[in-house]
C-alpha cells in the first residue's frame, strides 16, 4: 500500500518527465512509485530497513539496501538528474555530508522536512513539552529524529554550503503557505542546484 504525503505532488511538479531519480531514505517507495507513474522517471530508492525494502519491491520500485550515513560511493558523480531526501534529513547524523553527496551524484537536489518552527510546535515547547504531531509523531524518548530545523535554518545551511536555491515551497495540510512560512508552514520543500 502506497503512502502519499501531501508534499509528494509538489515534489512531482518539479521533476522533469523522463528524468533519472535517486530517492534517499525512500521508505516504502511511495514517492518514487508516484514519479514513475506520473512523470515516467527511472531510478532507485535507497533505504536500510528490511520492511521498507520489501514494500518497495511490492510497489515496483528498484531499491538498494544501504545506510545513507556511509555515503553514496556506489553511485558515480552526475548519475542522476534529481536526488530526493524526503523527511529523512532530521534523522541523519552527518547532514552536511549527505547534502554534499547528493550534489555530487545529482544535478539537482530536493529536500523536504517537517518545519520545527511551525507555530504549533513552538506552542508545545512554550507549554513545556516537546512537539508531537502528525509530522513529528514520536515522543522525545523514542524518536529517530536527531536534528530538528526550521525553514530559516535550512535556508541558511544551504547558502553556507554554496547551493543555489532553485525553489522553496512551504506547506501546511497540502496547501502552500505564502506569508510567514517559517511560522505557518508545517512542511518545507527545497530544490537546490549544484553548489557554486
Amino acid at each position: 500500500m502506497l503512502t502519499l504525503r501531501p508534499e509528494f505532488l509538489q515534489i512531482a511538479e518539479q521533476i522533469a518527465p523522463g528524468s533519472r531519480v535517486l530517492d534517499l531514505g525512500c521508505g516504502d517507495g511511495s514517492l518514487l512509485a508516484l514519479l514513475q507513474r506520473e512523470r515516467q522517471v527511472t531510478g532507485y530508492g535507497v533505504d536500510r530497513d528490511d520492511a521498507n525494502i520489501a514494500a518497495c519491491l511490492d510497489n515496483g520500485v528498484h531499491v538498494i539496501q544501504s545506510d545513507l550515513e556511509s555515503g553514496l560511493s556506489m553511485f558515480e558523480s552526475g548519475s542522476f538528474d534529481y536526488v530526493l531526501l524526503s523527511h529523512t534529513i532530521q534523522s541523519m547524523h552527518d547532514v552536511e555530508g549527505i547534502l554534499r553527496e547528493m550534489a555530487r551524484v545529482g544535478r539537482e537536489c530536493i529536500v523536504s522536512f517537517p518545519n520545527f518552527g511551525f507555530w504549533q510546535n513552538r506552542w508545545q515547547i512554550l507549554c513545556g513539552r516537546m512537539p508531537v504531531s502528525d509530522l513529528i509523531p514520536y515522543q522525545w524518548y523514542d524518536t529517530p529524529n536527531i536534528h530538528f530545523c526550521t525553514v530559516n535554518d535550512f535556508d541558511h545551511l544551504a547558502g553556507q554550503l554554496g547551493f543555489r536555491l532553485l525553489d522553496k515551497r512551504v506547506m501546511h495540510r497540502g496547501r502552500l503557505v505564502r506569508w510567514w512560512p517559517n511560522w505557518r508552514g508545517s512542511v518545507a520543500i527545497f530544490r537546490l542546484g549544484q553548489r557554486a
